[in-house]
């Protein structure tokens, strides 16, 4: 499925300019050389993969979550991992992982954090509550950002795309595009790789 790309809504206040997370299918060149995230969910859920540097940086930005709070690069920079997972409520394949995605993170340890980025969520918030509260998940949504969000979020070509950030904001290893056979294992993984480059002990899932 073809992620929706990010247009740009500029406010006039001094301080801000943000990004209404929503819009048409975009026009620019994959990521990398993937089937659209629905045909990957539809042949098995298998993992396509991109160098998730290519996508940008989060290292200053600014974003609105659907809860109505605020979430800036130091809610990153205290953990050792943000997992950050890219949907949208029109995303028949982002709506299928999202119970896995809510369990995997209520399994997680204190210094790893699964937060997800709505794309439309601006334009429809009750929906995207409806569908996270069915989920169960219970952690972060944003739906509005700034300065890096901004560049990522245009970078983002299909849904769910999901990324791994370590604690100073880079975006590490592979982006994991396209619903997944074992959501748990293949996140894991992940964040394990970005940890062992860190230096860090790898994590386990909490029972």
């Amino acid at each position: 499925m073809k992620a929706k790309k990010c247009s740009a809504l500029f406010f006039t206040a001094a301080f801000a300019v943000s990004l209404l997370l929503s819009g048409c299918a975009s026009d620019a060149p994959p990521v990398s050389n993937t089937p659209p995230a629905e045909d990957a969910a539809q042949s098995g859920g298998e993992t396509d993969t991109g160098t998730a540097s290519k996508l940008g940086v989060l290292k200053s930005f600014t974003a609105d979550t659907l809860d109505g709070g605020v979430f800036t690069q130091d809610d990153i920079l205290n953990r050792d991992v943000t997992v950050i997972n890219f949907w949208s409520t029109t995303c028949g394949p982002c709506i299928a992982e999202m119970p896995d995605l809510a369990a995997f993170a209520e399994a997680l340890p204190d210094n790893v954090a699964v937060i997800t980025v709505c794309l439309d969520g601006a334009r429809v918030p009750d929906t995207a509550k409806e569908l996270l509260n069915k989920a169960g998940f219970e952690g972060t949504t944003l739906i509005t950002g700034s300065e890096d969000l901004i560049d990522v979020c245009r970078n983002i070509q299909y849904t769910p795309t999901t990324v791994f950030v370590d604690n100073e904001g880079n975006l590490a290893g592979d982006a994991i595009i396209g619903g997944q056979k074992d959501l748990s294992e293949t996140f894991l993984k992940a964040i394990n790789s970005v940890l062992n480059a860190e230096g860090k002990e790898e994590i386990s899932l909490e029972e």
